[in-house]
């Protein structure tokens, strides 16, 4: 319990700072005291559950990362909701990458799923992205149809 103590008291001390809130500024839109902010922070005492869900919606971090993500551990801060860094992978010598299993299963992709490729060449973030195609044409669909083949003529 004291280890989990130290990761949700580092997850609280770094998040706040992140936000550069004062622990008066947070205490007060959580109704607490100052104090409580500090104890939690320094792991003398925990948040109950009401404020820990708070928390996690002020800071926009998944509540179960706050209780139990170890930064430590992981070697990386904790990340917004929703948010994931699945690892580095190596590209082959045919450009093949081989996805993270846990990156699969979190994302429900098996053998056979399209998946669309995007990216940025821009100087200040070059990079790739990918998205299945049935997700990617529901939030496209006819607005990438008209411009690529200007159907609306």
């Amino acid at each position: 319990m004291k280890n989990q103590k130290n990761v949700i008291a580092n997850n609280l001390r770094f998040l706040r700072s992140q936000k550069k809130w004062s622990k008066e500024y947070l205490a007060e839109k959580l109704d607490v005291t100052r104090q409580s902010i500090a104890k939690w922070e320094n792991g003398e005492s925990l948040p109950d559950l009401i404020n820990c869900v708070a928390l996690s919606e002020l800071y926009g971090v998944d509540l179960n990362n706050l209780v139990r993500y170890d930064a430590d551990k992981e070697g990386m801060p904790i990340g917004p909701a929703n948010k994931h860094i699945f690892g580095t992978v190596k590209v082959g010598d045919r450009g093949q990458i081989v996805l993270p299993k846990n990156a699969r299963d979190m994302l429900e992709i098996k053998a056979g799923d399209n998946l669309m490729v995007l990216g940025d060449s821009g100087q200040e973030s070059p990079g790739l992205a990918l998205i299945s195609t049935t997700t990617f044409m529901k939030m496209t669909g006819q607005k990438l149809d008209n411009f690529f083949f200007n159907k609306d003529e």
